[in-house]
């Protein structure tokens, strides 16, 4: 590995983004569940599933189950820390930000998810994006379940 991936992979695994991933609220599964979805990433082999519980259309409660890599983690833990209380739409706008973020070089998430600004170091490691986006897109799943 040369000296400038050695800073890359620093950068990218810096100390905000494992804080995010070491602290990722309502870990776990929710009985009472609306919708439940399940997303893998064949890339690297990372999944999340997510639990819902939606009244008057929005999230009540969530839960979710993370397995994937300190930049998924972190994701989910940005997801976890804002989920409560937004509807549908307000998670599919974040998701589409995220992942403009990553991908075509867009502007960082809106309030009240700025935080995955973070994760701006993994637009460089586009097998990473599918990671970062899966705890998005299984709520979404749960949600349309």
């Amino acid at each position: 590995m040369s000296a400038t991936s050695d800073s890359d992979l620093m950068q990218l695994y810096s100390r905000r983004i494992l804080a995010l991933a070491t602290d990722i609220p309502h870990l776990g599964k929710l009985e009472n569940a609306t919708g439940s979805a399940h997303r893998r990433s064949p890339q690297c082999g990372s999944s999340v599933t997510a639990h819902v519980r939606m009244e008057n259309g929005r999230i009540a409660d969530f839960a979710q189950e993370v397995r994937a890599c300190a930049l998924g983690q972190a994701s989910a833990g940005v997801l976890g820390q804002q989920v409560i209380g937004r509807s549908r739409d307000e998670i599919a706008r974040a998701r589409d930000e995220l992942a403009a973020m990553l991908k075509t070089d867009g502007p960082a998430p809106q309030a009240p998810f700025e935080a995955l600004e973070t994760l701006l170091p993994a637009r460089e490691f586009p097998n990473r994006h599918a990671s970062i986006l899966l705890a998005w897109d299984a709520t979404l799943g749960a949600i349309d379940a």
